[in-house]
């Protein structure tokens, strides 16, 4: 098997592992798991927003907004945590949370994911909301 296909399964494993783990509540695990993969794969956004929704999910807000920020910071084009901020970034939280990109798909009801992606001459791509 292809060295960089099993880095990509395993590191797929783990986050799944993880939003199981915080989806059912077991919050000490899931960051024992988010520890893991943040060292495992340092310049990943989803560990952090994942981490980001698990601090959101145990009352510790504005750890869960460094994280989301991180996650933004790691990678510009990274939906779930732009959902995050703009969801979790009010004093009256709106939506869902995005564990990952599935969960920022417009289904018309919320407007606040409806983003595009613009690029520029160069080919780097801008996320901006839709008008």
């Amino acid at each position: 098997m292809n060295k960089d296909y099993q880095e990509v399964n395993d590191k797929e494993k783990l986050l799944l592992k993880i939003k199981s783990l915080i989806r059912s509540d077991h919050f000490e695990e899931g960051e024992n798991l988010i520890r893991t993969a943040i060292m495992a794969y340092p310049h990943a956004p989803e560990p952090h927003n994942l981490f980001g929704i698990l601090l959101e999910k145990m009352d510790e807000h504005s750890m869960a907004m460094k994280h989301f920020r991180i996650a933004l910071e790691l990678d510009p084009m990274y939906l779930p945590a732009r959902h995050n901020l703009e969801c979790y970034g009010t004093f009256f939280s709106k939506g869902n949370c995005a564990y990952d990109e599935t969960d920022c798909v417009n289904d018309g009801s919320n407007d606040d994911d409806d983003y595009k992606v613009n690029y520029d001459k160069n080919g780097i791509g801008h996320i901006i909301r839709r008008e």
